[in-house]
């Protein structure tokens, strides 16, 4: 299991905790991923981390910089998301894996939810809601951390 440590910020602050929801995003199609980026950098307190189109990119990528959340389609390029679920969620439980797909049979959802996704959203009709997820993250990230 990874947590993230503190994070710093500029103008000294080097031990101040970075309050931000980190999110990586895993797509095969650059243009949705470009999508999904200028969507996510709008919402205020998230920051994207890294992107990947491949199931090893994506390993390493959310490995190194270990966000809070993982926007994953399920077709990668060569590759699925649930190797990159499978790889990640046992060490890390913590990371909020939402599930971005046009393939939003049952049988995938039951697939990608019994291996620890926690949101499986149809790519066609709900690719809005993949902000208010990640916006829904920070605002329980800011909730804790006042208590």
């Amino acid at each position: 299991m990874f947590r993230r440590g503190p994070r710093s910020h500029t103008g000294g602050m080097e031990n101040a905790p970075d309050s931000r929801t980190h999110v990586f995003i895993v797509e095969d199609s650059a243009s949705i991923r470009e999508r999904l980026i200028g969507l996510l950098r709008d919402i205020e307190g998230v920051t994207v981390v890294g992107e990947a189109d491949t199931a090893k990119a994506a390993v390493e990528g959310i490995l190194r910089t270990k966000p809070d959340s993982v926007v994953l389609d399920i077709q990668l390029n060569g590759s699925s998301g649930i190797e990159v679920l499978r790889k990640i969620h046992p060490v890390a439980p913590e990371v909020v894996f939402i599930i971005l797909t046009n393939h939003s049979n049952p049988q995938y959802r039951r697939l990608y939810t019994e291996a620890g996704a926690s949101h499986f959203l149809d790519k066609s009709s709900e690719i809005a809601k993949v902000m208010e997820v990640v916006a829904g993250l920070g605002d329980a990230e800011q909730q804790r951390l006042r208590n």
